[in-house]
């Protein structure tokens, strides 16, 4: 059973959540001016290094930093205390590991960003470097693999979460968000297809024993770029990124806590079960 939630969860995961989007929005902004404009679209660190390279760079690294940092300390606490309300059942259990993971990874990058404001190195880190680590291990190729399998699960669940419309239960329904749905659920679906990329490639680099088939967001671009009518899906791919950053931001003021929020908080979900149902 949930437990209620501290009163510091909600600023810290707005904050989170925030930090999130502006991650997105400089990934998904600068990788759109690439392909429309030509040169290389960089991955989430690329990106970020670029960023530094601006006047107010460290200022927006060190709140971008101190912001993952949140949504680690959100995701665990929300995984911890069920805050979410997922249960202690199979589903739960994975729904609530899924949360505590994305949110170490997320604070990993803070702790990234972070260096990078201060100027320490942040090069040998990448997922080519651990997945060699990984694939030098006994059984590594399998644990590789495994990793990929469940990369490419957790994008596929952005569309699923896209069409059964879940999103909505834990949005606060206002006329605005009610606008910005379409938004939202276009931003779901283009980061499952960046991270079911992610994931293909650590399975073809388990495949193969080679970690230079890995890679992050920024392989996923050139992957892209190099289809058939590669610019114009990259083109969409970036946009739908800076969709999700959108999302995030959605997320930042108007994702509630269903273990706080109380049963009178009107969501989206409720409105979706009322136009269903007129009864409701």
């Amino acid at each position: 059973m949930a437990e209620t939630a501290p009163y510091w969860v909600v600023p810290v995961m707005r904050t989170g959540y925030g930090a999130r989007g502006a991650v997105y929005l400089v990934v998904g902004g600068l990788a759109l001016m690439a392909a429309i404009v030509g040169g290389e679209a960089e991955g989430t660190t690329g990106a970020l290094e670029l960023l530094k390279s601006q006047a107010w760079g460290v200022i927006a690294l060190w709140g971008i930093g101190l912001g993952l940092l949140c949504f680690m300390v959100w995701r665990v606490i929300d995984a911890k205390m069920d805050l979410e309300t997922y249960g202690t059942g199979l589903k739960g259990v994975v729904a609530r590991t899924g949360q505590a993971v994305t949110g170490v990874i997320h604070g990993a990058l803070g702790l990234w960003a972070i260096a990078a404001a201060l100027g320490i190195g942040t090069g040998g880190g990448g997922s080519k470097s651990w997945t060699a680590k990984l694939l030098g291990m006994q059984y590594g190729q399998w644990i590789v693999g495994l990793a990929g399998a469940v990369v490419v699960g957790a994008g596929i669940y952005y569309f699923y979460k896209a069409y059964s419309e879940k999103y909505k239960s834990h949005l606060r329904r206002t006329a605005v968000m009610e606008r910005l749905d379409p938004v939202a659920k276009a931003g779901l679906v283009a980061h499952g297809v960046a991270v079911a990329l992610i994931g293909g490639f650590l399975i073809y680099a388990a495949m193969t024993a080679s970690p230079e088939q890995a890679g992050g967001l920024g392989k996923a671009f050139d992957t892209i770029r190099g289809m058939a009518f590669g610019r114009i899906l990259l083109i969409l791919l970036t946009a739908g990124l800076i969709a999700f950053a959108l999302f995030c931001f959605i997320e930042a003021v108007y994702r509630i806590v269903p273990a706080r929020a109380g049963p009178d908080v009107k969501t989206l979900a409720k409105r979706a079960e009322r136009k269903a149902d007129p009864r409701v």
